[in-house]
């Protein structure tokens, strides 16, 4: 079976070299009122092209540790920022 984990996320920034900041937002349901909730996480992922740019809609993959902070490699950019 084929266990990796993929998630869309938002390009943040891009000014590392080979490195682009990504915000994913999820929504949580609240544990005592029920209510759901937003929440967002940021993640360092490894663009070996530098092709993505500020506000570009991606899809990236949980991939073997490439740093320190890196965990996640680009797949596809689905949606250009113009």
């Amino acid at each position: 079976m084929n266990n990796i984990k993929t998630l869309k996320g938002l390009v943040i920034s891009n000014k590392m070299n080979k490195t682009c900041v990504v915000l994913i937002e999820r929504f949580v349901k609240h544990k005592i009122y029920g209510k759901f909730i937003k929440r967002h996480t940021k993640i360092k992922i490894h663009d070996e092209k530098n092709e993505c740019s500020i506000g570009d809609l991606i899809e990236i993959s949980q991939c073997k540790p490439i740093s320190k902070h890196k965990f996640w490699k680009l797949i596809k950019i689905i949606r250009n920022s113009k």
